[in-house]
């Protein structure tokens, strides 16, 4: 068996980490292995390449280990180092995403060790793949540089798409399309300048605190439509749900056929109700209409509130989504999808450290959040910016908008339409791409119908797992949330 993986990020890390931890137990025969990459950031992927120290893991160590049956991977990695990052207010290490980056580099080298000990031959290739056919039983891929590699195995790891460009603003003095790393992009900036920046999430959250970490002087502006910014994580508390869990999704879904939004919500209601807990408050609290910087300063004053609810449904969506989502009806996704501002401010939250930065920028006025944008154009050398309270100028804009989930990266394009060409994959009527040959497999965003919320570490970690089984010839494609990693 050959196998080829086509991107060498965070997705790639855990499906090499997840063959090699489950080689043995398969039994599989060991066989070739490519890895193709063409970016400087091998095993880091985008997200974690070397930047500035302000630029931080954003969610808790539990969520961030890479190997998919195992919580305590990252932080077990990081072990003594973590007491010089610790965040008091959460009580957790949250190191520079550089730093992650070296666990995720660490990890691929190990696995890749690890593969060529028990007899599998291992390379990494660091070529563009931009096509690919069939031909005699084999996949034929081909690289940029015209070279042909045949294969029996393929796995897609090529990571999200490249941010949109909402108001087509590309090749204009002053903006900024995509903003990391950013001890690039900020270096670039006047310290002076008037700022605007588009977007009020996490990436735009990274943005203003890494200004502020440079000296900015000049004003800061969050430009979005609705001015929602990200709730803000609290300290875990040590606790194992016991309803709202894989094996209670899993047993539902052999029973019913399909897992609705009701019987999320019934599994919900029951947790709470473990600890005398409210689900009808827990909705009111994510559906209240408070300002969000009345918001903010709330939810940083609640960190160590003792109630479950916040922390069970944002460490489940990471955990349970990926593996849910495709058990929903069509009319539950389409809700979820309505209300997709709220649900991502929820799922992704912003670190404390980051939240207290936040708040004392927007109460000392260095910092707006301006909400109703509708456009914003180049004029004169600056830009102008339309909003529901008016009109605003800056003097450079920086682009803090995400690509949707499922989204096409640029620089794989051309393949995925060769796959298509070819049969062995086909487009997801709701973005991205799904295998349409046995043995195609996918990890990550691009793989059609995931969920409406951009996969993170443990989903990617929950995915290759399903990969690596399958690879290694011991199953396919998750079908329901059975073997979805235990929520802590």
């Amino acid at each position: 068996m050959k196998i080829a993986i086509i991107g060498g990020g965070p997705a790639a890390v855990a499906l090499l980490d997840a063959l090699a931890v489950s080689a043995d137990e398969a039994g599989a025969r060991p066989g070739p292995l490519t890895v193709f990459e063409p970016s400087p950031w091998l095993w880091r992927g985008r997200p974690y390449a070397p930047d500035l120290d302000s630029v931080l893991v954003n969610a808790i160590p539990q969520l961030m280990s890479i190997r998919g049956a195992d919580f305590g991977h990252y932080s077990g990695w990081l072990g003594e180092r973590g007491a010089q990052y610790l965040d008091t207010r959460l009580g957790q290490p949250l190191v520079p995403r550089a730093l992650y980056g070296e666990y995720l580099v660490e990890s691929a080298e190990a696995a890749l060790a690890a593969l060529r000990g028990r007899g599998w031959e291992t390379r990494v290739v660091r070529a563009r793949i931009t096509g690919a056919t069939r031909h005699e039983g084999m996949i034929v891929l081909r690289t940029d540089a015209g070279q042909e590699h045949r294969v029996s195995r393929l796995a897609l790891c090529v990571g999200g798409g490249t941010p949109p460009d909402l108001y087509n603003l590309a090749d204009r003095p002053g903006y900024i399309h995509d903003p990391y790393p950013l001890a690039r992009t900020l270096g670039r900036i006047p310290v002076d300048s008037t700022v605007s920046v588009l977007g009020s999430g996490l990436t735009a959250v990274d943005i203003a605190v890494s200004l502020a970490a440079r000296g900015h002087t000049g004003p800061v502006t969050l430009l979005s439509r609705t001015g929602t910014l990200p709730h803000v994580w609290q300290r875990p508390i040590p606790r194992t749900p016991t309803q709202l869990t894989g094996e209670r999704i899993s047993a539902l879904y052999r029973e019913q056929g399909s897992v609705t939004l009701a019987d999320l919500a019934d599994l919900m209601e029951a947790e709470l109700a473990d600890t005398g807990e409210s689900f009808d408050d827990l909705a009111a609290e994510f559906l209240n209409s408070d300002h969000p910087v009345t918001r903010l300063r709330s939810q940083l004053e609640a960190i160590d509130d003792p109630r479950i609810g916040r922390r069970v449904l944002q460490e489940s969506v990471h955990r349970l989504g990926p593996s849910v989502w495709p058990l929903l009806p069509d009319d539950d996704r389409a809700r979820l999808r309505q209300h997709f501002r709220t649900a991502t401010a929820i799922a992704s939250p912003m670190i404390p450290v980051n939240a207290v930065t936040v708040l004392e920028m927007l109460d000392t006025g260095r910092l707006e959040l301006l909400r109703g944008v509708r456009a914003v154009e180049s004029v004169a050398g600056r830009f102008r910016i339309e909003h529901g309270a008016g009109d605003h100028t800056a003097d450079i804009v920086v682009n803090a908008v995400n690509p949707p989930p499922q989204a096409i990266p640029a620089g794989a394009r051309s393949l995925v339409d060769a796959l298509a060409t070819a049969g062995l994959a086909a487009r997801h009527p709701e973005g991205g791409i799904v295998p349409a040959d046995p043995c195609v497999h996918i990890v990550g965003d691009l793989h059609g119908g995931g969920s409406f919320i951009t996969t993170g570490i443990a989903g990617l970690a929950a995915q290759a797992v399903f990969a690596a089984r399958a690879l290694h010839g011991a199953g396919g494609q998750p079908r329901s949330a059975a073997g979805t990693r235990r929520s802590a």
